[in-house]
């Protein structure tokens, strides 16, 4: 009986551990935010794909927590606007910084 105390403590005190793993803080999402990062990005990415305008390899996406960066090189000023008015557009997008340039 005491080894089954022991035991079972033990897969308590793991599964504490395991769930305070996948929990976010400051400096890293958790698995559910890196998932919705990655639902974010994938849509941003597929509307500037069909954006007739806009070059989706010249455009670089990345999310996380909810905002999303825009990097990269691209022609004109009107192009740089309407990647920011695309991702704006995103459902769960919380902030867009955009760092593109023009060539």
């Amino acid at each position: 009986m005491k080894s089954f105390k022991i035991v079972s403590a033990f897969i308590l005190m793991l599964l504490i551990v395991s769930l305070a793993a996948c929990g976010s803080t400051s400096n890293q999402s958790s698995t559910g935010e890196y998932i919705d990062d990655t639902v974010i990005t994938t849509k941003v990415k597929a509307e500037i794909l069909n954006d007739p305008e806009l070059k989706v390899m010249e455009i670089n996406v990345e999310t996380y927590k909810g905002t999303v960066q825009l990097s990269g090189f691209v022609s004109t000023q009107a192009h740089i606007n309407r990647a920011t008015q695309i991702a704006r557009a995103v459902d769960g997008v919380v902030a867009v910084k955009n760092d593109i340039r023009m060539k």
